[in-house]
């Protein structure tokens, strides 16, 4: 006979971000997708304990999300993590359905959606990832949106990535992002990225150049009541970009691709990735993994600034 589950949420944190809790140390969030459906083991092993060892470097503490047997983790330990990452058919969580993880006692890694969740819910107010979701190209015609947008309006959390994913409809993205009343500040450049090149060809709403001038921008929300999250956009770093106008082509290929294989809903976004990485030769890849090192130290720093 299975016992029923507490009525109370089931979730733990790790040794490490408990013992950061008590005293009071600064905490980056991390989901966890990446590493269950971004790429295979050990490559996926690797790059989370790179990331995690960077946000220590920079004097705060990494909390990687997941679900697992129907616990929320806040924090994992590392053969909690390297188990994680040989996991196959995760589930992938947002917002609809990471209660029913939890409540049927399934294993899934988190969106960008469900890590906002599950950090505000733990208290952690910075999160690093690559890049958010948003409006996928002719949404007019399939309404398919990310679940994040609407959670960066609603969900007090600073989301540090490196722009919206170039393969969506950026300039749509961050009209839907001001009718939210998103603030979406790009980090020490006035125009707007797009995840595997430095240049949207957007310019950015808004923009700052220092971790202590965007904790202070979020000192000031909280000062006027203002909820919801905030987007730090941080360009990748130039050595590692792959410039817009050729990543278009291989973009352009991954779409047609994916409408002649009729993909659609959360299939979409690791088809594209998948698509790509292989038209890139594995660049897009090597690209990815630098953006969220960079995005990483960043938060890092902001969590830091904000104590």
């Amino acid at each position: 006979m299975t016992k029923p589950f507490s009525p109370l949420l089931p979730m733990e944190y790790s040794s490490e971000v408990a013992a950061a809790k008590a005293r009071g140390a600064a905490i980056v969030a991390l989901e966890s997708t990446i590493i269950t459906h971004g790429m295979p083991f050990p490559g996926n092993l690797n790059m989370a304990r790179s990331v995690e060892a960077i946000i220590r470097e920079e004097g705060a503490v990494p909390a990687t999300i997941a679900v697992i047997d129907g616990t929320l983790h806040i924090g994992l330990e590392d053969a909690q993590l390297e188990a994680l990452a040989q996991t196959e058919g995760a589930m992938k969580l947002s917002r609809a359905d990471l209660a029913f993880a939890i409540a049927e006692r399934r294993t899934g890694a988190t969106t960008v959606a469900a890590t906002m969740i599950a950090a505000a819910r733990a208290g952690i107010r910075v999160f690093a990832t690559g890049g958010i979701g948003g409006v996928h190209r002719k949404a007019e015609e399939s309404f398919d949106i990310s679940a994040d947008l609407d959670e960066l309006a609603r969900t007090g959390v600073i989301v540090v990535c490196a722009g919206a994913k170039a393969i969506l409809d950026i300039p749509k993205t961050l009209e839907v992002l001001e009718t939210r009343g998103v603030p979406v500040v790009t980090y020490d450049s006035e125009i707007f990225p797009a995840f595997w090149s430095r240049d949207s060809g957007l310019k950015s709403p808004l923009m700052l150049n220092s971790p202590a001038a965007i904790a202070n921008f979020q000192k000031m929300r909280d000062l006027l009541g203002v909820d919801g999250g905030m987007l730090i956009a941080n360009p990748v770093p130039e050595e590692n970009e792959i410039p817009r106008d050729e990543m278009e082509i291989y973009i352009t290929r991954a779409l047609d691709n994916a409408e002649r294989d009729e993909i659609s809903g959360k299939k979409v976004t690791p088809y594209l990735l998948d698509n790509i990485f292989r038209l890139t030769d594995g660049r897009s890849l090597e690209t990815n993994i630098a953006l969220v090192e960079n995005n990483a130290r960043l938060a890092a720093e902001i969590a830091v600034a904000l104590i």
